[in-house]
């Protein structure tokens, strides 16, 4: 009993120190030090027997197993991210958007926009920064409620773009290494549900907005509001084509290299900006030491929940929630979804949680005979729901270091379409997938 207190405990408290701005390379440890306490848990290696669990020897097996994993990933998505930014490439490819677009459709302009980085393996926080001072003239001048802003690039970016089968993102990749699919494992089922995440989270956007107006609610101008400037910008073909090499290259080395193609994907993208805008950087070495720091940003606080999810799953309250999922009366696939979307939401990451939970349920769904391209759409899409719960690292960042907002004001829109719309999503996935499409 007290273990399940201290794990529930652990989690809340995680969740309202992030919300209180606490950094979570200090919020993670501390909520895990909770966990551990309340389970009894001895709390140093020296304390107990080789091999045996303790706090802080989980946590930092599950820190450096994930940068292990995923370092490279994370470094050449950021850099990929940055030359994009620096060469005024991504800002080229979201101009054009919005111009074809246009004020009238502003909220519409920004989620295209970041739709199309994203699905063609800009870092989503690289999007987010790159997309925010193009979405606040677009507010301004349609005079919208700014607050909506947030919502509108994570919806953008961590919706039915990160998930969804090819997608260069990690959350679509981290599948491959359990169940030996590939990036585009139940391609059909996810077409269909990202077309319905994407019409249905646009609808819900509109309307949240049009209410807020029709209570009166406008644009307010700030003090150092990002304004749009006036440098020359490549042709949006030189930035849309190191998207296309990014895919492609993923596509071509994926039978041979499997996880590694992605490597292999971001390093030609990297190599496609240079060749085609390298006249218009402003500083490449700068470009890519900025990409290097955001990476490790980026991944050492998604592997700073990871940890707390180590010490979590050490103790028995863990053991006893996953052992009750993974035994729900039904399809295996809706196990499979609450098993991976409860565990994302207690880390607050949706690869993170993937990481924790696949090696734990893969084999268990595999051996009941589950497809296994079901199963990797299943467990894509399903991760990319609770963890956007407000202690979710690009969360907190995008709503309060990117647009200036609170989470009072901004993230129950945010909440409503990263979170409702892709479990919404994941249940019509289940069902398409329970009629034998994409089978």
């Amino acid at each position: 009993m007290w273990s399940m207190v201290g794990l529930i405990g652990g989690l809340v408290l995680l969740i309202v120190l992030t919300m209180r701005g606490m950094n979570l390379f200090i919020a993670a440890p501390l909520c895990a030090l909770l966990v551990a306490v309340f389970s009894e848990l001895p709390l140093f290696p020296q304390l107990v027997n080789e091999g045996q669990a303790n706090l802080v020897g989980n946590y930092m097996a599950g820190f450096s197993g994930f940068v292990q994993s995923w370092y490279l990933m994370f470094l050449l998505g950021a850099i990929f991210g940055k030359v994009m930014e620096d060469s005024g490439a991504a800002d080229s490819v979201s101009k054009w958007i919005v111009d074809k677009i246009g004020i009238k459709h502003a909220a519409l302009a920004v989620v295209v926009a970041c739709a199309v980085l994203t699905y063609g393996g800009v870092s989503l926080f690289v999007v987010a920064f790159s997309v925010y001072p193009m979405a606040v003239s677009l507010f301004k001048q349609a005079n919208l409620p700014r607050r909506f802003i947030p919502a509108a690039l994570a919806f953008g970016s961590v919706t039915f773009t990160m998930t969804s089968a090819g997608s260069p993102e990690i959350q679509n990749w981290i599948p491959i290494e359990y169940l030996k699919t590939s990036p585009y494992a139940g391609w059909e089922v996810s077409l269909i549900v990202a077309v319905f995440m994407a019409v249905f989270g646009y609808w819900w956007l509109k309307r949240m907005i049009t209410k807020a107006v029709a209570r009166g609610e406008g644009f307010v101008v700030r003090e150092g509001d990002p304004e749009q400037s006036n440098r020359v910008l490549p042709h949006p073909a030189a930035g849309v084509i190191p998207l296309v090499v990014v895919l492609i290259v993923s596509f071509v080395f994926h039978d041979s290299l499997k996880q590694s193609a992605l490597i292999v994907a971001l390093l030609g993208g990297v190599i496609a900006v240079y060749v085609l805008n390298r006249k218009y950087f402003k500083n490449f070495g700068n470009a890519l030491s900025e990409g290097t720091l955001g990476a490790l940003l980026a991944l050492g606080n998604t592997a700073a929940v990871v940890g707390f999810g180590g010490v979590a799953k050490a103790v028995p309250a863990f053991s006893l929630v996953v052992e009750t999922i993974t035994n729900i009366p039904g399809s295996p696939l809706i196990g499979s979804a609450i098993a991976v979307s409860v565990i994302a939401g207690m880390t607050g990451s949706a690869s993170g949680g993937q990481a924790i939970a696949l090696p734990l349920i893969a084999p268990h769904y595999l051996d009941m005979g589950v497809n296994p391209e079901a199963l990797h759409r299943v467990v894509s899409i399903s991760s990319g729901a609770l963890d956007s719960l407000p202690h979710n690292g690009y969360v907190v960042t995008t709503i309060r270091a990117i647009c200036g907002e609170t989470h009072q004001d901004a993230y129950n829109p945010v909440g409503a379409l990263t979170v409702i719309v892709p479990l919404l999503g994941c249940a019509l996935a289940v069902i398409l997938f329970s009629f034998g499409i994409g089978i």
